[in-house]
């Protein structure tokens, strides 16, 4: 691998204490870094590179997936930590970064390879590519990437316009959109493990009747108010998780899809999903907005009344959708997506049922969190499972404990230039292309809002959705799979105010 420089945005926010640098320092003790590494971070608050150092330890020391057993190692890996004070839009601190990351080359005799990761609000994108820029600080004799979290724009015209602007510092080979779905070992090895349980289950001639994709939480806003009510599930979760959820797995159908077709095969498929008019949005889209309830046992308010949220925000908590792809093999099966928060478990599974002649009905289950497996499941229609049928699926195939933190796979893939699991800009532009509508019908009060209680599984108009086709969501029994209630991902950036 070769040698780099790290520029870390937003160096004492949380995404980079509980994931960067546990991911860098597990690269690090596997000797996935380049030999010659420099790390700069940078962030508002006055801080000297020791105090720094210390800081990123003590990370690692709570939230290292394998734990610090090496002493020695992590007071190697610590050294090539710098700390610099940056204000976004004060273009005399870049001139200054740029002047300490020819320093740390010179004394390192590093190549001038240089990361810029964007660890901030999506708001400071333009103004630090911008700056970037102008800087210097990515013009010199070696290759520049820039890494950027989620969300990219809010809707079609602003992600266009996002784009337009950073393409005036870095070019799209450049840019790297992270989707931590991406990085999920369970959604790489997909389509690998899928393959293989369809031949094991001589399931290649089977037709699919349905398929079925959730990502819940039981978590409510907590500390995010300010983005999330701008946000909402549709733009936090739909627009880009779970519209790449849906890639990762119709890209495997009917045939194995090649590594480097992936970004092509994804791209025709978001092509291929039929538009809903606005107009006809309700036929389609179930919105809702948590209420009050009990989770785990516990009462918690409704979203109107936690913290930071207007008492008549009708912004949306979850979302579920019936989604159609003009293609010869899905063409007539309907696709089922739903998000939401405050819901009776934690999970994210993919649920995908086959047609068949009698009572039973085939399900391969690919699990992908809070568990990893994919296992096949054979139930009479209608019938509530039990704890003795969950009991008796068949797990097909699992990943191994200690499984890679996508994290850890991401940052990897941008330090030796491999896009393969990043969102390509063609892939962001057509997913807000296909919400867009869903967003017009939003703001024209085109789509009504339901309250659901806490602890549930969402409104009831979003059973109904399925209900019409005459399908049902698949394991929403209290009895039919754990409530997981550990903690989601989410995040506080440095430069957020």
């Amino acid at each position: 691998m070769e040698p780099a420089t790290f520029v870390l945005f937003g160096a004492t926010g949380d995404l980079a204490k509980r994931k960067i640098y546990p991911a860098l320092y597990q690269l690090f003790i596997e000797d996935k870094l380049p030999s010659s590494f420099s790390l700069i971070g940078l962030g508002r608050r006055e801080l000297s590179d020791e105090t720094f150092q210390s800081n990123v330890e003590q990370s690692l020391l709570t939230f290292s997936r394998s734990g610090v057993k090496d002493a020695e190692g992590m007071k190697k890996f610590l050294r090539a930590f710098r700390y610099q004070v940056l204000e976004v839009n004060r273009k005399e601190d870049y001139k200054k970064l740029l002047q300490m990351v020819e320093e740390r080359e010179q004394s390192l005799n590093l190549v001038p390879n240089r990361m810029f990761y964007l660890s901030v609000g999506p708001e400071f994108f333009e103004t630090i590519a911008a700056n970037i820029h102008e800087s210097g600080l990515g013009s010199a004799n070696g290759w520049k990437r820039l890494v950027i979290e989620k969300p990219f724009g809010h809707d079609l015209l602003s992600a266009r316009q996002l784009n337009l602007k950073l393409n005036q510092a870095f070019n799209e080979t450049e840019i790297y959109r992270i989707d931590h779905y991406l990085g999920k070992p369970m959604v790489q090895q997909m389509g690998q493990l899928l393959h293989a349980s369809l031949s094991e289950l001589d399931f290649s001639s089977r037709k699919i009747a349905s398929v079925q994709i959730s990502a819940i939480e039981t978590l409510g806003v907590e500390e995010r108010a300010g983005y999330y009510d701008h946000a909402g599930a549709i733009r936090d979760m739909f627009q880009n998780h779970m519209l790449q959820l849906l890639m990762m797995l119709t890209i495997e159908f009917p045939n194995r899809s090649k590594v480097d077709e992936v970004g092509k095969i994804k791209r025709q498929i978001m092509k291929s999903l039929v538009p809903i008019n606005k107009m006809d949005v309700h036929n389609h889209i179930v919105r809702g907005q948590y209420g009050s309830g009990v989770i785990k046992g516990e009462k918690v308010v409704g979203y109107r009344d936690e913290s930071g949220i207007a008492s008549d925000s009708q912004n949306d908590t979850f979302i579920a959708a019936r989604l159609q792809i003009k293609d010869p093999f899905w063409k007539d099966t309907p696709i089922y997506i739903r998000t939401g928060k405050r819901l009776n478990e934690k999970a994210t599974k993919i649920v995908i049922e086959f047609t068949s002649e009698g009572s039973s009905k085939d399900l391969l289950i690919i699990e992908i969190g809070p568990n990893e497996a994919i296992s096949i499941q054979r139930s009479e229609a209608g019938k509530e499972l039990s704890n003795e049928d969950i009991a008796a699926r068949s797990q097909l195939n699992t990943l191994e404990e200690g499984a890679k933190d996508a994290y850890e796979i991401l940052i990897h893939d941008a330090l030796v230039g491999d896009k393969t699991y990043f969102a390509h800009w063609d892939e962001v532009e057509l997913s807000w292309e296909w919400v867009q509508p869903l967003l017009d019908a939003y703001q024209e009060n085109l789509l009504p809002l339901h309250i659901y209680p806490s602890g549930t599984y969402g409104p009831d108009e979003s059973d109904k959705l399925l209900a019409r086709d005459g399908f049902h969501w698949w394991f929403d029994s209290k009895n039919e799979l754990n409530n997981y209630g550990t903690k989601g991902e989410s995040y506080t950036y440095e430069y957020n105010t």
